[in-house]
């Protein structure tokens, strides 16, 4: 089974709303699976069992540099083809794995590349001769920073569904894969504990008086490890919503009023520094 031209073409226009869709719960979920789907179709065409399998496996968490989401794209799209072609090295959590380990080092680099780099160049191209009263600043801030983010997204989807396939079908990648599965694992939940040490901010201003001292009680937390309040935190959540099954809004809605709470009692002046 080789994916058509047509399917391919879908994906990579179906990858460009990416984010239109974006939440704080998922964030680019939605827009990663709408560009999925025709692959998938394709794929699982006489398995509908398979595509509600896969459809279900790609609403997991997705977050990373659009630019660079058509690589990740071909590359999962070759793995779920040799899936559904039978192969046994191909397991639904070896796919979510090697999703997941790429969307943070790709998304470093993206990042890096489009927003610090070739973003800034073209505005400094296009203000200076916005300057001077040329009309074509803006049209060349365009053209510096979309252009290459075409051909990114074009030549990446082909880079890693070609070389995806090529790689999977090989003795060698089939050697490897249990390799690579576990690494990819491993780099996952690294990626996943930064996001929690980065992106989830918990911390408290209470401070205990006992005579003439004090004690910060956030220096005590952190003096048993460095952001254990965002990690406690996120297992509290986690646990809510897949072991007591809380509706995600109304879990959104109890942090906002228990912050609220938090911040009136650091108001107390026996709590205030």
């Amino acid at each position: 089974m080789s994916l058509s031209k047509e399917a391919l073409r879908k994906t990579f226009w179906r990858g460009m709303p990416l984010q239109g869709c974006f939440n704080y719960e998922r964030q680019q979920t939605v827009g990663w699976l709408y560009g999925l789907v025709p692959g998938l179709k394709e794929i699982y065409a006489n398995d509908p069992e398979g595509l509600k399998e896969a459809l279900v496996r790609h609403t997991g968490f997705y977050n990373t540099s659009p630019q660079f989401t058509s690589v990740i794209q071909g590359i999962v799209l070759a793995m779920e083809e040799q899936k559904a072609n039978g192969s046994e090295l191909i397991s639904g959590d070896a796919i979510v794995a090697i999703r997941t380990a790429l969307i943070g080092p790709l998304a470093g680099i993206g990042d890096s590349l489009f927003w610090g780099t070739l973003r800034t160049i073209g505005l400094g191209v296009g203000i200076e001769l916005c300057l001077v009263g040329n009309m074509f600043g803006p049209i060349l801030f365009l053209l510096i920073h979309n252009v290459p983010h075409v051909l990114c997204r074009y030549y990446g989807l082909k880079f890693g569904y070609e070389k995806g396939v090529d790689f999977f079908t090989s003795a060698e990648g089939a050697a490897q894969m249990q390799d690579i599965t576990d690494a990819t694992k491993i780099v996952g939940n690294v990626v996943v504990g930064s996001m929690i040490a980065t992106m989830v901010g918990f911390s408290t201003k209470i401070v205990i008086h006992s005579g003439e001292t004090a004690y910060p009680l956030q220096d005590m937390f952190d003096s048993i490890m460095p952001k254990l309040l965002p990690l406690a935190l996120v297992f509290f959540c986690y646990y809510l919503i897949n072991k007591k099954h809380v509706k995600t809004l109304t879990l959104l809605l109890a942090l906002i009023v228990f912050s609220i709470l938090l911040v009136a009692i650091e108001s107390i002046p026996i709590f205030a520094a």
